[in-house]
Order: C-alpha cells, then structure tokens, then sequence
C-alpha cells in the first residue's frame, strides 16, 4: 500500500518540537522575552538556551505520543525541522539526534515520516513559524539558499534508507505576494536594518529552488520516496508545471485553514465554513489534475466554536467543521492535522487546561470527541477498550 494513492495519508504534525512557535508553548519564551526562535537563541545565555531546549526536546514529543498517534489510526507523521537541525550553525543548537529516535519510533509503530524544512537563514515568510517574526530577505541571499538546499541534502543522505521515510518537503510555506501583504508579521521585525529587504517569495524563483531541489533530492532518495513542495500560498498557479519539468513521485502540499480565513470576515457563520471549506475542495480538484495534491496543514480551530460557552453546542459545532473538512480533503492525497499538541505535557509545568486554542490540538480533539473518528478516547488521549 502506498499512502497517497492507495491509501489516502491521515497525518499529523509534531510542530513545536524541534522548530519553535511562541504562540503554541509561550511558557518556553518567559525567560528571555522573545517573540521568536532565533531571537530567543541570539539572547539567552549558551548554557541556559540548551537546558530549556534539551528539556524541551526530551519531553515535549516521546515514543508514547508516536504509540497514541499511531493507536488512533493515523499513518504518518510530519517533522518540521530548523535549518539548524545538523547542529553547525553557531549560536543555534542542533536537533538531529531527536529525529534519529523519530525514525526509530516510527518504525516500531508503523507510521511513516514526512521531513519537512520549516526554517531556512532569513526566513522564506517572516512568520514566527519562519524562525524569525517580520524577516524575509532569505531569497535575496545566495550562500543562504545554498545552504539550505545542502541541508536537504544531508538530511536525504542520512535518512534515505530508513524504512519509516515516506518523503521530503523542500520548503514550508514561501510566502506569495498577496499573504506577505496582509500577514500580521510584517513590518514587526525586532530589527528593522535586519529587515530590510524583505519581501515576498516570487514564482520565478520559487521554480527554480524547486527544480534544483528536486534534482539534488531524486539523484539520492530512493525512486518510492516522495518529494514534498509547498504550493507558495498559490495552488492554482502550478498546473502541469512539475509534469513539464519531467518530476516524478511529487506532491504538492497546500494549507488551507478556517481561522486563517475569519481575519478578513466579521462575523463567524457555518455558512461561511461550508463555502470556504467547498471552495477549497474546488481548489484541490483542479489541481489534482496534474499532480498528486495533500492538504498538509488544517485544523478545527473556528470563532464559532471557541466563542461557543456550551460545551454541548461546542462538540457539536467542532464536530460539523470536521465532518466538512475531513470530507472536502478526501478528494485530496491525504490530509496532516497542525498540530500535534499545543502547551504541552506535565513535565513542563504547563496547565493543560482551556486557553480558546483547543481547536488547534489534536490531543484535546481525541479527548473531547470532536472528530467522529475520535471516540472512546481516554483522558491522556489514547484509546480505551472495553473488555
């Protein structure tokens, strides 16, 4: 069985884990005050930096939660990795020996890995998800694209014969014109000379980074392994471009998110939902006419629900945007939850109690039911059976 064609890939995210969001676990930020990763690395003391993100590494994302995401039947796994990730860039802590034991676990759980370059030197978006918050000068930087395609290269090199591999993306969400104008983030670099030049990620060079990408990744992974790109915020733009490239075992990833959507409407209505939700479904068919298509990040998370006091009448509404997603995403690849966990576990010291993200956190969906594949959950968010 190969997930994406013969079996449709029912994913999840681990974000938060090795590449840093404030808003997903702002207790890892009090300290030193950031907003972002890299300005959180640039300002901690050496020592202090690699305790809290060693404890964080070590506890956010063990092998119980790979067994829990595997007991809920998903099949595969994301990975966002920092550019950093091989641990030789000075100043920014390395993560690789944690996807080694990602691999590791995925193989003994039988889920399939999906390693994906969420970070590169000077952003790609200027999200906090980019690394750095109101930064995007990475394309305008040479030895910094460089660098970022021999990091996908190693990573390949390391990885190519691990059975658990299902594939690469080359690069998270490059940002387009119309996003990086209406993204909150822009214009708040912390350092505004840092910023200079920033701008959107143009489709020209978009084209470019992915066809040398791709011949770099294709001439090492094996010919099963997939190789993941980002649609750059513009899914109706590629056509048959990867097929004219001559590209083979490709995909194309896009996001699609309600919450994203409600920034520009002013009030939440399941109307809305279910146009926006048909529209993208729409969206994907036309695309999957040239090249595989998988909606790569999604989630449940809507003003309606949140805004919703009921926990009845909430479970009821999360449970319908689910029902129209899930179902709009089927004509699709295959679908990967954002995110795996938001806050995070005991260990931290973190309350995993309601702070109006729920819909973000796929644990706290299993918990509460508002998946109809999500039933019978137990309290940590594994399943229990009746015996």
């Amino acid at each position: 069985m190969t997930l994406g064609v013969d079996e449709k890939i029912n994913g999840v995210n681990l974000g938060n884990w090795l590449v840093l969001e404030k808003w997903m676990k702002p207790a890892l930020f009090e300290e030193c005050g950031e907003d972002d990763e890299i300005w959180m690395h640039r300002t901690m003391e050496p020592s202090r930096l690699e305790a809290l993100l060693r404890r964080h590494r070590e506890t956010y994302v063990t092998e119980r939660d790979f067994i829990a995401i595997a007991s809920h039947g998903y099949n595969l796994v994301c990975i966002p990795v920092p550019y950093f990730v091989l641990g030789d860039v000075e100043g920014h802590p390395g993560c690789i020996e944690y996807v080694d034991r990602a691999f590791a676990w995925a193989d003994r759980c039988g889920l399939q890995v999906l390693l994906d370059l969420h970070t590169v030197p000077g952003s790609q978006n200027g999200y906090d998800n980019g690394g750095i918050t109101g930064v995007c000068t990475w394309r305008k930087d040479p030895e910094a694209v460089e660098y970022a395609l021999t990091v996908l290269e190693r990573l390949a090199k390391r990885y190519r014969n691990e059975p658990a591999l299902y594939g690469m993306e080359v690069l998270n969400e490059p940002i387009s014109w119309l996003v990086y104008r209406t993204a909150p983030s822009t214009g708040h670099a912390k350092d505004k000379e840092e910023a200079k030049g920033s701008g959107h990620v143009p489709m020209r060079f978009l084209k470019d980074l992915y066809r040398d990408a791709y011949r770099r990744l294709r001439a090492i992974l094996k010919p099963e392994s997939v190789i993941v790109f980002h649609d750059g915020f513009r899914l109706g733009a590629w056509r048959g471009w990867f097929g004219k490239e001559g590209m083979t075992n490709v995909m194309l990833d896009t996001h699609i998110y309600i919450i994203a959507m409600e920034t520009f409407v002013p009030v939440p209505a399941m109307w809305l939902y279910r146009l926006f939700v048909a529209y993208g479904k729409a969206m994907i068919r036309l695309a999957a006419r040239h090249v595989p298509v998988m909606v790569g990040e999604w989630c449940l998370m809507n003003t309606l629900a949140q805004r919703q006091r009921d926990a009845v009448e909430r479970k009821a509404i999360y449970r319908e945007v689910a029902r129209l997603e899930l179902d709009a995403w089927n004509v699709s690849a295959g679908q990967i939850y954002w995110s795996y966990r938001l806050l995070g576990n005991d260990a931290m010291g973190d309350s995993r109690g309601g702070n109006g993200l729920e819909g973000w956190d796929l644990t706290c969906v299993w918990r509460n039911g508002w998946m109809a594949q999500s039933t019978d959950e137990g309290a940590d968010g594994e399943r229990t059976v009746d015996s």
